[in-house]
């Protein structure tokens, strides 16, 4: 059996890009794979005018996907190929899976360009002070909630995630 390379997997998740866009037009142009030992697990694509949910990017899919396919969160050993560079989001979401690599073909000033995405300002609204970003975070109820994180903390079954 022919290895198959990282172009052919990208191919794959371009044409989930087109499929987004152009075809279902469901959501922006993205769309996405997960491989584990050489082969597809799960794709993904954007949804997010179809469902009016705006977490369901292509990188969400693939990676909801993956996870019920392998029956586990922990994605490790599994590579991602996207048509576009993660949004703050589905990066996130990658390291919690525990992606092993991710591979994107276009740059989020490509997506900024052509798609007018906003991806760069929430990087750097991010690296602002709570206070200073763009939708404002404000810490309350600290104690209340550290009382429920020590009782976890001390808990023989819990689930450390």
């Amino acid at each position: 059996m022919e290895k198959k390379s990282h172009e052919y997997f990208m191919k794959r998740a371009i044409e989930l890009s087109e499929k987004a866009a152009f075809i279902e037009k469901t959501g922006g142009a993205f769309g996405c794979v997960i491989v584990k030992n050489g082969e597809i697990i799960a794709e993904g694509y954007n949804q997010v005018i179809k469902t009016n949910d705006p977490t369901w990017h292509a990188e969400m899919h693939a990676i909801r996907e993956a996870a019920k396919k392998l029956k586990t969160f922990d994605l490790s050993g599994c590579v991602m190929y996207t048509s576009a560079e993660c949004c703050p989001m589905c990066l996130g979401a990658a390291y919690w899976a525990y992606i092993k690599e991710i591979y994107y073909s276009a740059k989020a000033e490509d997506v900024l360009k052509y798609g007018d995405f906003q991806d760069f300002d929430m990087y750097e609204d991010f690296k602002k002070q709570e206070g200073e970003r763009k939708i404002p975070c404000k810490n309350i109820c600290r104690e209340e909630s550290i009382a429920v994180w020590k009782k976890f903390s001390t808990s023989p079954d819990r689930v450390h995630y």
